[in-house]
């Protein structure tokens, strides 16, 4: 349904139902005076969970509304923001235009997946993964499933019939599920995005030495911000300008406190990309057979 939906026109990006996964619509709070102009909406990708994901960005909505002298409340939506799979999918469909690049981990605006097991397992290289149990990230996740189906492909194995089984959790926070599954023995391999290993090996969630990395995917774009074919070029500019302009020390004011817009967004900062950055992501989902470019 969802993809039946991404295939049908529209010029303002008619989200709604791309929202049963990305319901985070922000709305504009804590302000003291109101921008002038028109009325413009942004969605945002949902990660997690729906409250999580409004606090986490409610003070860049802010932020940007305060820069581009624009209004930003939940609606139809002029700017998204998403992965970079699903840039793709709506680029393709919708006519999408790229904004700029998350930047985050080691890695700034790319990252990378990788196919990991538990460093006791015996497991060493891709061939020793045929016959046993893969637990995958969400379905459209660029670097929890797709890279790591890419991967597994060119390397002649067939996830649908040379593995013992795979699965995808459910419910919130996947790709941390995916490192417990595999490190609790639920999964004998994980597919799992180099910068969560990252992250989570920083908060001491992990040890990283307990995984082998049996393969990793090149390096690819992170989340993005896209907007609508449709929207105001000189808006779209102040847009774009506000996020690679955005330093660590800037606030706003959210209900009254003074907020850290990059801290809330779980972000370091915003990088201009060309949509040919893309293609490498383009052409594992036509290998994949995944969305835009599925055949059946």
């Amino acid at each position: 349904m969802l993809l039946n939906f991404f295939r049908s026109p529209f010029s303002s990006l008619r989200l709604s139902l791309l929202l049963a996964a990305v319901p985070a619509l922000l709305f504009l709070a804590g302000c003291d005076r109101e921008p002038q102009g028109p009325v413009l909406k942004i969605g945002y990708m949902n990660c997690n969970n729906e409250q999580e994901t409004m606090q986490r960005f409610a003070p860049l909505t802010r932020y940007l509304s305060e820069q581009a002298g624009v209004r930003f409340e939940a609606g139809e939506f002029a700017l998204t923001h998403t992965n970079s799979l699903l840039y793709i999918v709506l680029q393709h469909n919708a006519g999408l235009k790229l904004v700029a690049a998350d930047k985050r981990g080691h890695f700034g605006a790319r990252s990378a997946g990788t196919l990991i097991a538990r460093k006791d397992s015996g497991i060493r290289t891709l061939e020793d993964i045929r016959g046993k149990r893969l637990v995958f990230g969400p379905a459209m996740a660029p670097t929890g499933y797709l890279a790591q189906y890419d991967l597994m492909l060119n390397a002649g194995i067939d996830p649908e019939t040379d593995l013992a089984y795979y699965a995808i959790p459910s419910g919130s926070f996947k790709h941390e599920k995916v490192l417990y599954g595999l490190y609790f023995g639920a999964f004998d391999v994980a597919a799992a995005p180099a910068l969560d290993l990252e992250l989570m090996a920083a908060d001491g969630k992990i040890n990283p030495d307990d995984f082998v990395v049996l393969a990793q995917s090149p390096m690819i774009p992170y989340c993005t911000f896209g907007s609508s074919a449709d929207l105001d070029p000189a808006i779209l500019a102040r847009v774009r300008k506000a996020l690679l302009g955005l330093k660590t020390q800037d606030t706003v004011e959210i209900d009254g406190e003074r907020v850290k817009v990059l801290q809330s967004a779980w972000v370091e900062g915003f990088e201009e990309l060309l949509d040919s950055d893309y293609d490498i992501i383009r052409d594992m989902a036509r290998r994949t057979n995944m969305p835009p470019y599925q055949t059946f």
